[in-house]
């Protein structure tokens, strides 16, 4: 076992030694760290995100990085590290890139929505391909381009360690999803990748192609992201032609495309047949009426397995509305529902009130709760759904994660990484990704 050094005191210290301004937001983080009494047992997560402050915080920027990472060389302890939102460049991450390097306990890392480019993609993606202790890396929202998405495409043909990444919002191009598609036909370890809003300007869906053509062959990747590819009913046909080869993949994103009925048509068919996948994201597609009444076909007579259906923002009226719902009262399995954005009438408000009033649905786990007006029943939002804390997630401890569903993504991506193959028990709720 490492000895715990003083955390605060170490920082302290080494600003001195290396003339370094100390960060109050950081000294502070540290202080409570070395208050934990189980960090010599469980580990810990420094929480040094940059937007989880009710009052403003100094930033954490390179010089101030570096200063941490001299700190952390020697606390073994220390299993995950989020610097969300904070100030850091390439200079930054070649910083980081050389502790991961150096470093054999760190878990968790998050670095997104800071200043990264293509050559801090470049060093930490070189820092991974050695690397045996990272497994999950959050890089959202730096524009690290296409090229910088290179590179770790080249990083997962060769580190058999990392089993979550995120490359969501990060400017990514058409040859970077073709080549992480083509590394994961090798790479065996990863179980989630999230690869929301590339830059595209093709139309002719290649990237989709070949994802689909990956799922028929890879055999351990649980969770997918593909929110914001401009997907058409082609793309998604192609998709299910895959997955009916596919027995692992159990969250599958395609919200925010050009999803209209028909593709909703080839999900239905898939649905019937599939009976591994559980988490389905729709969200902002227009699927209409027709669409959903195919997926409610399949979900009242021949799906078992599905466990979450998000539909928000989809252009469904009514009709279509109550169809979700009548299919609800037969299928056991589905507990999640999401269908805020749509156009409601009375006969949806009556329907989902009764399932909720009947506890088939707990308000957990949709996201409109039931009121009356003068007599009649409405429905109001509640802020639920499965992305609810995909780019923010509460430091109070009294918030409970599950309670507002805020991810329900199969592969456990606390900071405190589990076994990404165990499945969710019955009614549960894990932290979310990708």
């Amino acid at each position: 076992m490492s000895v715990l050094p003083d955390l605060h005191l170490h920082y302290v210290q080494t600003c001195q030694n290396l003339s370094q301004p100390e960060n109050p937001f950081i000294a502070h983080v540290l202080q409570e760290a070395d208050k934990n009494a189980e960090i010599s047992t469980k580990g810990i997560t420094l929480k040094l995100a940059g937007n989880n402050h009710l009052v403003p915080v100094p930033r954490v920027t390179d010089d101030d990085l570096g200063v941490l990472v001299s700190v952390l060389g020697q606390a073994a302890f220390v299993t995950g590290l989020d610097l969300a939102y904070n100030l850091l460049t390439d200079a930054g991450a070649k910083t980081m890139a050389t502790f991961l390097q150096e470093n054999s306990t760190l878990q968790y890392l998050n670095l997104m929505f800071n200043d990264i480019g293509t050559s801090g993609a470049e060093l930490i993606a070189g820092a991974l391909s050695s690397n045996q202790s990272l497994v999950h890396l959050r890089m959202t929202g730096n524009k690290i381009g296409n090229q910088g998405g290179m590179f770790f495409a080249s990083m997962l043909k060769i580190n058999s360690t990392l089993k979550k990444l995120d490359l969501g919002d990060c400017d990514v191009g058409l040859k970077c999803l073709v080549a992480t598609a083509i590394a994961l036909t090798q790479n065996k370890s990863l179980k989630a990748i999230n690869l929301n809003r590339p830059l595209l300007s093709s139309q002719q869906e290649e990237t989709t192609v070949h994802i689909a053509q990956m799922l028929r062959t890879n055999s351990s990747l649980v969770e997918l992201h593909l929110g914001k590819h401009e997907m058409k009913n082609f793309g998604v046909e192609r998709l299910c032609d895959a997955l009916y080869q596919n027995s692992s993949l159990r969250y599958l994103d395609l919200s925010c495309n050009n999803i209209c009925w028909d593709g909703a048509k080839f999900l239905g068919e898939l649905l019937k047949k599939n009976q591994t996948l559980e988490i389905l994201d729709l969200d902002a597609n227009r699927i209409e009426d027709v669409g959903i009444i195919y997926l409610s076909e399949a979900l009242a007579t021949r799906n078992k397995t599905l466990k979450a259906l998000s539909i928000v923002s989809n252009n469904i009226t009514g009709k279509g509305l109550v169809a979700l719902a009548q299919a609800m009262h037969s299928n056991i399995t589905l507990s999640h529902i999401y269908i805020w954005g749509n156009k409601f009438d009375r006969s949806t408000c009556a329907a989902f009130s009764e399932l909720i009033t009947l506890e088939r649905l707990q308000l957990g786990c949709i996201d409109v709760a039931p009121y009356k007006v003068d007599g009649e029943i409405r429905l109001a939002e509640l802020s639920h759904g499965l992305a609810k804390h995909r780019y923010w997630s509460p430091r109070c401890a009294a918030v409970d994660p599950g309670a507002a569903n805020a991810s329900l993504a199969i592969v456990a991506v606390s900071e405190y990484l589990k076994d990404a193959a165990t499945r969710t028990k019955a009614g549960d709720t894990p932290n979310m990704v990708v």
